[in-house]
C-alpha cells in the first residue's frame, strides 16, 4: 500500500522506514531536503512541495502528517485540505490536542476528505519494536488503512494472552485500537502521556530515596552505600515494578550510576498539562499525576539527581535532548 510521510523527524522517518521494509510505497516530504533525500536513497519518492506531495499520490489518497503539535501541523493539515479531493484521508500522528482534531475533522468533513488521528507511542525504538497505536475517525478510513496500521505495530509478539479476551477485537493484542471518532485516538494518547509522567515521577523518586540512603542526617547503623545500578537491573528481573522505562533506567545508571550529562532541567510537552484539564473538566482527581507536572516545573529551576534521571528516561524512549 502507499502512504504519504509529512515531517521526517525521529519518528516519521523511522515509520517510513518500517513500512517499505515490509513492502509498502511511500511518499515523502520535509522542508529538510537531507532527509527526503535519505529515504529516497532507501526506496522512497521524494517531493519538493506540498503540491508535488500530493500529485505523487495515487488516488485515494493516504497523507500522514508527522509534525510537533500546533502551528505547524494546523497550517499543513489546512493546505492538505486545499489540495486534496473527496475520499483522501488526512492523518495526524503527532501529538495534537484533540479538541483539534475534532474541529479539524468536521472541517474537512464538507469536502469529504477523512481525518484521522493516531497516537503513536514508540519512540526512537519503534523502527525496531514497533509502534502502539491509538486511532480516531471513522471505521471506513481505518478499514481501508488497516495494511498500513498492522506493519506498524508491535505486533502479537511473545506477550503472553490476557485471560478472558475471547471474542474481542484482535488488534489490541497486536497492538493498536480503533479508540473512536475523530479525537478519540489522541485523547487516549493524551492520557497514556499523562500516566507516563506519573510512572517516571515514581521512579525518580524512588531511585534518589535510595542514593540518598548514605546521608551523614542519618544515624551511621542506618545508613547504606547501595548499588543504584545493580538495584535498578535486579528490579528488572521478576519484579512487579518492572517496566520498558525501568529498562531504560537501569541503561542509564549503568553508563553513568551519576548522571553527569544531565542537568536535570525537565521539559513537558503538552500532554500532561492536557491531561490535567480533561481530568478538571470531568471532575477526576489526578493527585499523582498533577504532582508529577509541577515537579517537571520545578526542575526548571533546582535540578535534583531524581531530575536527571527523568531527563536520562526522555532521552531512552524519545530520544528527548536538554535544552543547552
Amino acid at each position: 500500500m502507499q502512504l504519504g510521510m509529512i515531517g521526517l523527524g525521529r519518528m516519521g522517518g523511522n515509520i517510513v522506514r518500517r513500512l517499505l521494509r515490509d513492502g509498502h510505497q511511500a511518499v515523502v516530504f520535509d522542508q529538510n531536503p537531507e532527509a527526503v533525500a535519505a529515504l529516497v536513497a532507501e526506496g522512497a519518492t521524494g517531493a519538493d512541495s506540498l503540491e508535488d506531495f500530493v500529485a505523487k499520490l495515487t488516488v485515494p489518497r493516504a497523507a500522514w502528517v508527522m509534525l510537533p503539535a500546533g502551528a505547524i501541523t494546523e497550517a499543513t493539515v489546512k493546505t492538505l485540505g486545499g489540495l486534496m479531493a473527496r475520499d483522501d484521508v488526512v492523518i495526524d500522528g503527532g501529538n495534537s490536542f484533540y479538541k483539534d482534531d475534532i474541529r479539524r475533522a468536521a472541517e474537512l468533513k464538507g469536502a469529504g476528505i477523512h481525518y484521522v488521528d493516531v497516537g503513536t507511542s514508540g519512540g526512537v525504538w519503534g523502527l525496531e519494536r514497533g509502534y502502539c497505536m491509538m486511532i480516531g475517525g471513522d471505521a471506513a478510513a481505518l478499514e481501508r488503512l488497516d495494511p498500513i496500521f498492522r506493519t506498524l505495530a508491535p505486533g502479537v509478539g511473545s506477550i503472553p494472552k490476557t485471560p478472558g479476551r475471547e471474542g474481542r477485537d484482535p488488534r489490541a493484542e497486536a497492538g493498536y485500537i480503533h479508540a473512536g471518532p475523530s479525537g478519540a485516538g489522541h485523547f487516549v494518547k493524551m492520557v497514556h502521556n499523562g500516566i507516563e509522567y506519573g510512572l517516571m515521577q515514581a521512579y525518580a523518586e524512588g531511585f534518589d530515596i535510595l542514593r540518598h540512603a548514605g546521608s551523614e542526617d542519618l544515624p551511621e547503623a542506618q545508613r547504606f552505600d547501595l548499588n543504584i545500578g545493580d538495584i535498578a537491573e535486579v528490579w528488572r528481573r521478576g519484579s512487579v515494578v518492572s517496566s520498558w522505562l525501568l529498562d531504560l533506567t537501569a541503561g542509564a545508571l549503568a553508563q553513568d550510576e551519576h548522571l553527569e550529562d544531565f542537568s536535570g532541567f525537565v521539559a513537558d510537552s503538552g500532554e500532561g498539562r492536557w491531561t490535567l484539564n480533561a481530568a478538571i473538566e470531568e471532575s477526576v482527581p489526578a493527585n499523582v499525576l498533577s504532582a508529577a507536572l509541577y515537579a517537571r516545573f520545578r526542575s526548571r529551576e533546582e535540578a535534583s539527581y531524581a531530575d536527571k534521571l527523568l531527563s536520562a528516561m526522555r532521552k531512552g524512549f524519545g530520544g528527548h535532548q536538554e535544552p543547552k
